[in-house]
């Protein structure tokens, strides 16, 4: 990914202490998830932003976080990108990437209105809920959109129809929303939420609405449901989950009440393996490690370093499937439209 290793916060933690904590008994292991980490959309969007710097030089700005990832966007800042909240902070002319979130037709328009010359590295899955709104929105289909309150992903999609779209923040808010017309409504849904959560949701909808019609194919993304089966299989034997993820990312977030709810005596998330606290390990055999969808593989890796260094030598991967997906590159950036 081009990267560079990571400055860490802190100073350099060991576990070492642990190996002599008598509570432990048995082998120490690590269960560690796979799939985890990058996901194709994530990785097309952090390599479109370095690829913007090393094609046009610094700066290029980038509207909001281009991933959810603290350390992915300090290194890009360290290359010359500068992160955003809105267009109008962008100097007229200049260029400007899309997140992987993606926009609404309002952000598009006001970045054309300052003659901004915009990437657009949104997610190929996110841009396929986008035009299931415009769809629905154009056959006069209300839409129930689950998803968090806030999240960029939500606004940008939501924005594609505002009129149109209700949001429906969690299982509890679907015993309270209210529709025009309980005929004609379809769910549409983020694409980071938590599968089992989403269902529960769908399913109290349904029993509100019956004629509730599902969206034409699956919104939660390949990447997210895969590390959400993989986190179940490893969950019911660990101790303790550890997950790398930042805490804005929607995904790695889920993943920590996934393992909770599957059987993790304990589960938490950090950006960093200096993050660790000695005490969360304290009498744990087995702990499992995965990481959310926008999280380098170095991440983890210095965690496994970590955990080794308080006797957690022995890693066992607990493979679900395999992920061969590559997404090309968005359009502006590919060689025949450089310049």
């Amino acid at each position: 990914m081009g990267l560079g290793m990571p400055r860490r916060p802190g100073s350099t933690t060991t576990l070492e202490h642990l190996l002599s904590d008598e509570t432990v008994t048995g082998a120490k292991r690590i269960l560690i998830a796979a799939p985890r980490g990058y996901c194709a959309g994530v990785d097309r969007a952090v390599i479109a932003v370095e690829k913007a710097l090393d094609t046009y030089g610094a700066p290029v700005y980038v509207r909001k976080e281009i991933v959810h990832n603290v350390h992915v966007v300090a290194e890009l800042k360290e290359r010359g990108a500068i992160f955003v909240e809105e267009v109008d902070e962008v100097p007229e002319g200049s260029r400007l990437v899309f997140s992987a979130h993606g926009v609404s037709p309002a952000v598009v328009n006001a970045a054309d209105a300052r003659s901004l010359k915009t990437i657009d590295a949104t997610c190929p899955l996110v841009t396929k809920v986008h035009r299931e709104v415009v769809r629905f929105d154009r056959d006069n289909v209300e839409i129930l959109f689950i998803g968090h309150a806030g999240h960029e992903e939500v606004e940008g999609t939501m924005g594609e129809a505002p009129g149109r779209v209700t949001l429906v923040d969690g299982p509890a808010a679907a015993d309270t929303v209210i529709v025009k017309n309980p005929d004609n409504v379809v769910w549409l849904s983020q694409t980071t939420l938590s599968v089992d959560e989403t269902m529960e949701t769908v399913a109290r909808l349904r029993e509100r609405f019956p004629k509730l019609q599902d969206p034409p194919s699956d919104d939660i993304c390949y990447a997210t449901q895969n590390r959400q089966v993989a986190i179940k299989k490893v969950a019911p034997n660990a101790d303790v989950v550890l997950v790398v993820g930042s805490a804005n990312s929607s995904n790695s977030v889920r993943l920590v009440e996934v393992a909770l709810e599957y059987g993790a005596r304990e589960a938490y998330r950090v950006d960093y393996a200096s993050e660790v606290d000695p005490e969360w390990l304290r009498g744990a055999t087995t702990v499992g490690v995965t990481s959310g969808a926008s999280v380098p593989e170095e991440l983890v890796t210095e965690l496994l370093e970590l955990l080794a260094t308080g006797g957690y030598k022995d890693v066992i991967e607990v493979k679900t499937a395999e992920e061969d997906l590559i997404f090309s590159l968005p359009k502006e950036l590919r060689p025949s439209r450089q310049g």
